[in-house]
């Protein structure tokens, strides 16, 4: 059957979807799963936390009897491995007599890889893959660490209109106001480790939480960038190469300062920009950046798309993402 443009409505759906379970599903990604009959959702699931249960047996518990027939819209290609933990999930679709199932991104572990779709096809199911930008975001995290053996960075940026993330002296409480950081504290949320630079640590003694009720315990790894001896409670890197120490972390968010945000820019590190911009103009004041090593100008085109805007109070956030 021809894929449909409500096809990918539903799939971007079962993304949002997915959002519920990061980063708690690690060590598994985040996936999300509808079964929709006759455009009625009948059965929903998002990964749980530490990996399990998985979506889709999520939704079809949900869903019952009501499977039968209905088409299931999965973000990544259903699991064709058995685990100690509970059957492969492309044989409990099966199972479940569905007409048809719906992929937005094949999976890349080899124990899956094609299989998934290949297991649903023998069992008569009609099995489609449907690249979903939106299934892709939300399992950045998981494909960054399957491709490159790393988590997927967010480099976050403070600033005033005029690029200044502090006043010469240093002080940087507040530039941005209270809509702006609360947005800060829910992308914190969606994070596995936050990072921060040794002259971050020391100046502005940063707690590096999340502060939102009801999220408290969402709050990321802590991480410092520096040569210096370590804090209780928070892990030590001397170099943005050594992110691969940050065991299963499938999301890391960058804070700075202006020479961490410049290193982990030069090591061509950084997935996702998102910029926090108040209405505010300092002057004399400290750049965002450091040298990233640009020799020509030209290097800087090409590079990043936009991805989202809001109004945030006052402040305006932007993110965009990379493009090679």
């Amino acid at each position: 059957m021809p894929t449909t443009p409500s096809d990918a409505r539903w799939l971007a759906a079962a993304a949002r979807l997915a959002a519920r379970g990061r980063p708690l599903s690690r060590p598994n990604p985040a996936v999300g799963c509808l079964i929709v009959r006759q455009g009625i959702v009948v059965g929903r699931g998002w990964t749980g936390d530490g990996g399990r249960p998985h979506a889709e047996a999520v939704a079809l518990d949900q869903a019952g009897t009501a499977a039968e027939g209905a088409t299931a819209y999965v973000t990544l290609e259903p699991c064709a491995h058995l685990s100690k933990r509970g059957p492969a999930c492309s044989d409990l679709l099966a199972q479940a007599r569905l007409a048809r199932v719906v992929i937005g991104v094949e999976d890349p572990d080899p124990r899956t890889a094609g299989e998934g779709l290949v297991r649903l096809r023998k069992a008569g199911i009609e099995a489609d893959l449907l690249p979903s930008p939106e299934a892709l975001e939300s399992l950045a995290g998981y494909l960054t660490r399957a491709r490159h053996n790393r988590p997927h960075i967010t480099l976050k940026l403070a600033t005033s209109l005029d690029g200044c993330i502090a006043m010469a002296d240093g002080t940087s409480q507040w530039i941005t106001g209270k809509a702006a950081r609360a947005h800060v504290h829910s992308r914190r949320a969606m994070a596995d480790a936050i990072l921060v630079g040794g002259g971050t640590w020391r100046a502005d003694k940063p707690r590096l939480d999340v502060r939102l009720p009801g999220l408290e315990s969402r709050s990321p790894q802590r991480v410092l960038l520096t040569r210096g001896v370590p804090p209780d409670g928070v892990k030590v890197i001397n170099a943005p190469a050594q992110i691969d120490r940050l065991g299963e972390a499938q999301y890391l968010y960058v804070e700075g300062g202006a020479q961490v945000a410049a290193s982990f820019l030069a090591d061509d590190l950084v997935d996702r920009i998102e910029l926090y911009r108040a209405p505010i103009v300092i002057g004399k004041g400290r750049p965002a950046l450091g040298d990233i090593g640009l020799a020509r100008l030209a290097e800087a085109h090409g590079r990043w798309a936009f991805a989202e805007r809001r109004q945030l109070g006052s402040d305006t956030y932007e993110a965009y993402s990379r493009t090679r």
